[in-house]
Formats: structure tokens, sequence, C-alpha cells
């Protein structure tokens, strides 16, 4: 995707990312990708540990590649007066801080958001933390496994008789992350009405809980607690994974009726239509043993190349269960430029996930990956009219 400054959203938008690990890291990367001049603020000898997470090749993170992208990275310690006062300058320029220190931090270096909003009343200040800015937990350390403990995911994830189940990936975080882009978005459009900006108060177990459903809805007017039923639904069957004669994996979702009964005519049991039960997708879900029988013989006796085809023609919803080396090659993937190309100075090509949406008129791309530690700091400060000599003086006060 090609970018300029006539077709990029977020244009003039300028965002001080000074969160680590990992919610509030990818809402600026969100906000970047669609034009957001990002800078990422990191510690001069300490710098944001997803550098470190996971693989790297020729000892340089590649995690960092995909979350650094189109962020300008500076050095600053903001627990030392020189970089203090440095952040009030950059500060004054800018329209968000995202930051993800635990609550009262941002206060004891005098840069709360007294301090933060005297300087720029315009600012939109993003805290996101595990728990809140506020509450019994407030001050407790925590990440997004915590959340996806607390609000009710692991719970009803795995198998009936098996433990609980977390997920091997940032699940929270991510939905956080997303969360938080909206929310400052949100901000930003009520700052366009009343010329005021204000706190965004991101607590990484909350947007999970949404994501969830209508879980304590269920609880508040029925006490109904959703158990964990592995790959099943208790509002629709036939759901599940069934196995392929190939060894291979399909995913066979029934949430409309009509797609149930097209299922059922295909695999042979146009009988089980006529049932009493099988009028509703929850009476469905009571006789899933009877329905996943009557899909996964029929579908262990063929390839999943046939299982796909045989579902496609009869317009039956179904998708095959891939890994990361089928999502690199998979055609509709593949259309959506889902997974894109990009050069970068440091190892060359890279693939990784494309932008999050396409609009029609306004384009996001991604400019660049994830730079060094603190590769822009010299350029960023120069722009804010920091001297030579006032670079050198913080260097030697170890404030960058």
């Amino acid at each position: 995707m090609t970018e300029t400054t006539t077709t990029t959203p977020l244009s003039g938008l300028r965002v001080l990312d000074l969160a680590t690990l990992f919610a509030g890291p990818l809402a600026a990367t969100m906000l970047g990708d669609f034009g957001a001049e990002v800078i990422k603020v990191e510690h001069p000898t300490k710098p944001d540990p997803s550098r470190g997470h996971g693989p790297s090749k020729d000892g340089i993170g590649l995690w960092w590649k995909l979350l650094g992208r189109n962020k300008r990275a500076i050095t600053l310690d903001l627990s030392k007066p020189g970089g203090r006062d440095t952040l009030l300058r950059l500060a004054a320029t800018a329209d968000v801080i995202i930051e993800n220190f635990r609550p009262g931090t941002l206060e004891k270096w005098d840069l709360g958001w007294a301090e933060l909003s005297a300087t720029n009343p315009k600012l939109v200040l993003a805290r996101v933390t595990a728990f809140g800015q506020f509450g019994p937990y407030a001050h407790r350390p925590g990440f997004g496994t915590l959340a996806e403990a607390m609000s009710g995911f692991a719970a009803i994830t795995g198998e009936p008789d098996a433990p609980p189940t977390l997920p091997p990936f940032g699940l929270a975080d991510s939905i956080a992350g997303l969360a938080t882009a909206y929310a400052v978005m949100t901000a930003l459009a009520a700052r366009d009405r009343t010329g005021e900006g204000q706190v965004v108060d991101m607590a990484i177990i909350e947007p999970i809980l949404t994501a969830l459903g209508p879980q304590p809805l269920w609880y508040d007017q029925l006490g109904h607690v959703q158990p964990r039923t592995g790959n099943r639904s208790q509002n629709n069957a036939p759901r599940n994974t069934y196995r392929t004669a190939d060894g291979s994996w399909v995913a066979v979702s029934t949430s409309a009726q009509s797609i149930a009964e097209r299922v059922m005519r295909l695999v042979g049991r146009p009988e089980l239509i006529d049932e009493p039960w099988f009028a509703t997708g929850a009476d469905r879900a009571r006789h899933a043993d009877v329905l996943d029988s009557a899909v996964g013989d029929w579908i262990a006796q063929r390839t999943r190349t046939e299982v796909l085809a045989a579902f496609e023609k009869a317009e039956a919803a179904v998708a095959p269960i891939q890994d990361v080396r089928d999502v690199m090659t998979d055609p509709q993937y593949q259309a959506l430029d889902t997974i894109t190309t990009v050069d970068d100075p440091e190892l060359g090509p890279l693939r990784m996930q494309n932008v999050l949406f396409r609009l029609s008129a306004t384009l996001g791309a991604i400019r660049w990956t994830g730079r060094p530690h603190g590769a822009d700091t010299d350029t960023v400060l120069t722009e804010l009219g920091l001297t030579d000599t006032e670079l050198t003086a913080l260097r030697q006060a170890g404030a960058l």
C-alpha cells in the first residue's frame, strides 16, 4: 500500500508512545498505520521489552519490527529532571500520550495529568494498566494473562474435563490495544467539539470482558454460568473441529438454521432436520453427540480438499484449521494482502500483517518497520528546538 499526505486520515496527529508490553504500544501502532506521527519514547538503558520477546534474527527481535513500525524511536529517562523537562516540551507539541506505568508513577515524576494538561490543554492522555487507575487492585502489577484469567475467558476455554486454558498469545493485550485506539479517537472527536483534551483510563481486564459477550447478563437474569464445552457451542450444533481422511482438520459452524439444514443434507442425514429438536440452535446443541457423529463420520471419509469443495458447493460454512504456514499461502489472505512485504534496512524484506482495515479513500500504510533503540533521538529533539549543546548536556546527565 502506498501513502501520501493527502490520503492519510491521521496525518498531522502526533502521538507519544511511552508504553511497553503490549496493549499501549499496539494502540500507538494502529494510529501510526493510518498516518499519525508516533514517537516511541524508551528508557536509555531499558528499552521496551518487546524488542527481546520471541525469536530474533541476527540478534534483532522480530516482534519489535511489527510492534514498532511507523514509529520514530527516541530515548528519555523521565525520572531525571532533564528527561522530565524534555518530555513536557514534547507534550506541548503532541495530541496524544499513551502510557502504561503503574498508577502514580507519572505523578511521582511530576508528569501527571495536572502538569501535562497545564502544558497542553488539548492533550489526550491514554493510561493503559492491568486494573485501571483506581480500585483495590489498581496498584498491583499485572499483565494480559491475569485479565484472561479474571474475565472468565480461561474458565470457559478448554475441554469439560480439562483444566481452564489460557491463550498462547497476548489476547487480552491485543483486545485492549484495539480498544485503546478506539478510545483515543473518541477522545479526539470530543476535543474537536470542546477544544479540551482528557484522560482515557483503560483497564486491560475490561475490554476482554466485552468480547466475551453476554455472560454477566445471563448470570444476572438466569443464574447461568457458562461451562467449558471444548469446541462445542451451547448455542448451536454441529459446531466443532473434525478430522479428514488425510489427517487434516476443518471447522464447521451452523449459527444459522439454514446452514445447519444444508450441512445435514450434505452429509446424507436429511432425516435429522425433521426432528423436533432440530428447529433451534440451543436444542441442536443439546443433541451435539448425534450431529457431531453425522458430520464427523462423513468428513472422516474424505480428504480436506474434497470436504472444502463439497461444503462450498452446498453453501455451508467450513474452514480449514490452518497454522501460520497455511496462512502465508491462503488465497483469501493473498487477495486481501493481509500478509504484506515490507523492506527493512536491517533484515531486508519482511512479511508481516498489513494495516488492520481498508478505507476506500484514505489509505493506511506501513511506512517503515520497527527502528533501532533510540535511532531518532537527535533528529526528533533537534526538530523540537534543542541545540547540540543541550543534547550533550542531557546525555551527560543520563537523561538520553
